[in-house]
């Protein structure tokens, strides 16, 4: 008998906020002038998404986010930002599930943009998600921007009880087009896979030699590092004085789910996922 025991389930709250403002900002940071401001500037937006995910893994019930975030810029590089998380599914409407902060560091060049992280997540007790049970997490990506594709990788640490470890790899391309009443408008397709450690369980049984031979059941702990997910994105952004505007429709295709035999209560459940995450952002 064998069975895979998987230690994260349902949806990633954090990664998705990482990811979200990292997206958002990065594509904005190449086709706007705000990174020149040294002044603190203070930033609120409203997003929603429609299908929160962890590299493409959802929970049973496919649930749906909705989270303010508001951003203090202290200078064009060092930033902290806060993000209530509402959850809401066929089951219940509009639950707190708790909210996530984030301090950083991202410094944009002419070649490259940098984006150093620390987030910090506070959750109900009562929470179901799988990140009620982060205790912290940090990451860094690094983007080498180029005339033909913007190529990214990058790096991150999770802490709960224990230690878990991922990296991503990701092109771009920002289309941009200034419009004749000053607005822009931003096209950047992008394509990324995203990989990370899997601990879970072997559990089989063994036979054992002697005079009796007898069969014996083994649990082992096994710790792999995979590739989790590949995901196409197609962010648009237009921007208008301080006002913005971004659409993000992507496709995600979840590999190496983990699977309990006999036992779907234990298993990751995913599978290729259209979603769209949606955002109004307004810079003070």
């Amino acid at each position: 008998m064998f069975f895979k025991k998987r230690t994260m389930k349902k949806t990633n709250l954090a990664l998705l906020l990482v990811v979200l403002f990292s997206n958002i900002h990065f594509s904005l940071a190449q086709t706007t002038d705000s990174t020149k401001k040294e002044k603190a500037q203070f930033k609120i937006s409203i997003n929603h998404n429609s299908g929160l995910n962890y590299y493409g893994r959802t929970d049973s019930l496919k649930s749906k986010g909705f989270f303010p975030l508001a951003e203090l810029w202290f200078t064009s590089k060092f930033y902290v930002n806060a993000a209530p998380v509402f959850v809401y599914n066929k089951s219940q409407s509009f639950e707190y599930a708790g909210s996530v902060a984030t301090v950083g560091y991202l410094k944009v060049s002419k070649k490259w943009i940098h984006n150093f992280y620390f987030l910090k997540p506070f959750y109900k007790e009562s929470s179901e998600l799988v990140q009620s049970a982060l205790k912290a997490q940090t990451g860094a990506s690094f983007t080498f921007l180029n005339k033909i594709l913007n190529i990214s990788v990058g790096g991150d640490i999770k802490y709960s009880n224990q230690f878990d470890y991922g990296a991503m790899a990701g092109i771009d391309h920002v289309f941009r087009k200034q419009l004749k009443d000053q607005s822009v408008l931003a096209i950047n397709p992008s394509f990324t896979l995203s990989a990370g450690t899997q601990k879970f369980s072997n559990t089989y049984t063994k036979k054992t030699g002697g005079l009796l031979p007898r069969r014996q059941l083994v649990t082992e702990n096994v710790q792999a590092f995979n590739l989790l997910s590949m995901e196409a994105s197609l962010p648009v952004i237009y921007a208008k004085d301080k006002l913005q505007f971004i659409a993000t429709p992507a496709y995600v295709v979840p590999k190496n789910l983990l699977k309990a035999e006999g036992r779907p209560e234990l298993s990751e459940t995913g599978r290729n996922l259209f979603y769209t995450t949606l955002a109004v952002k307004y810079s003070f």
